[in-house]
């Protein structure tokens, strides 16, 4: 399990479970829980590049990000590192 700190969005922290490049499991702690429970039943099952590719750069409000751009950039860091 990974956990990313979130920056500049309602959710404090996403906690993913990645298997072979694959999403199996994700939780947004906080945030709105509605579309974040409809975010995490579409992604679940993709692979990480094709998450990213869906959600990098969506903006929430004036924020310059949002919980799916958050997840994205989650994503990223996990790629460089793991």
């Amino acid at each position: 399990m990974y956990r990313y700190y979130t920056k500049g969005v309602c959710s404090k922290s996403i906690l993913l479970d990645i298997e072979d490049d694959v999403l199996v499991d994700v939780v947004f702690e906080g945030g709105c829980a509605g579309s974040l429970i409809a975010i995490k039943h579409l992604i679940e099952g993709k692979t990480i590049d094709d998450i990213i590719s869906m959600l990098e750069d969506i903006p929430c409000k004036n924020k310059g990000t949002s919980c799916p751009d958050q997840l994205a950039k989650a994503l990223k860091i996990y790629k460089e590192y793991a």
